[in-house]
């Protein structure tokens, strides 16, 4: 295993980019995981990383051994703590990261299957929470349109906990092309809607659209969705996050489908 101490190592020139770059990794088609739990979903999908970075402190660590002997020939460098520190994502690092190249998901739409339709989700934690409900709601797709934060960011995986490697995920999507070519029906929310979520029919094959934290959907998009639902709250409050409305909405869907059996 290789130690790297000096910051002028270009290998730990490149981490560091990608870790504070959102258009190197775009460049590059790289990120970077960090933990064990990331990267052990992406090895369960996709094999061994591209690069295994491991800190002095977090190189004797059970788990960080355990994978390692699982997976042998995956290529694996040490960083002194400090540098580890100034290429890791969060203020706690892990103590291990992995570079891998981000997965193109392949552009046709799984037949049957809902999805999900981003329309400019600026927040990093917001996007990866909907990923996060998407994937364990079984969703197949996620359309990522213009505005939203890249996600592929360190932020967003962190908050989808693994769902980036559960789900296909399309970035820089023409939402509105999607849904003129998706066969079941679209869905979207909206405060003003008359029809409760609960009223709706969700046992066929939804496209369902969320829009911007402030702003909502596009006129466009309104204009081309299906149909408009509200969700009820009996409380005092005036809206909900997105996330938390995505969660909520995709949820309905699989108790509904649960219950028709």
């Amino acid at each position: 295993m290789k130690k790297i101490t000096s910051r002028d190592n270009p290998t730990f020139k490149q981490l560091r980019a990608l870790a504070g770059s959102s258009r190197e990794r775009r460049s590059r088609n790289r990120t970077l995981l960090d933990g064990m739990h990331l990267v052990a979903a992406y090895s369960g999908r996709y094999g061994a990383p591209e690069l295994l970075v491991l800190s002095e402190q977090g190189a004797g660590a059970d788990e960080f051994q355990r994978f390692l002997r699982g997976h042998p020939k995956a290529p694996t460098i040490l960083l002194s703590d400090a540098l580890f520190a100034e290429v890791s994502p969060v203020s706690t690092p892990s103590g291990m990261l992995a570079l891998i190249e981000i997965p193109v998901a392949t552009p046709q739409m799984e037949h049957g299957a809902s999805c999900v339709l981003l329309d400019a989700i600026q927040d990093a934690g917001n996007l990866g929470s909907i990923l996060r409900s998407s994937a364990a709601a079984g969703m197949a797709d996620a359309f990522l349109g213009r505005g939203c934060a890249q996600a592929w960011s360190p932020r967003v995986l962190r908050a989808a906990m693994g769902a980036h490697f559960q789900l296909r995920i399309h970035e820089h999507a023409d939402l509105a092309t999607v849904l003129h070519g998706f066969p079941g029906t679209s869905v979207s929310t909206s405060l003003s809607s008359q029809r409760s979520l609960y009223a709706l029919d969700l046992t066929g094959p939804i496209a369902w659209l969320f829009g911007n934290e402030g702003a909502g959907l596009s006129p466009e998009l309104e204009t081309r969705t299906a149909r408009s639902v509200r969700i009820p709250m009996p409380g005092g409050a005036e809206s909900l996050n997105v996330a938390a409305a995505a969660a909520i909405c995709l949820f309905e869907e699989v108790r509904q489908k649960q219950a028709r059996g």
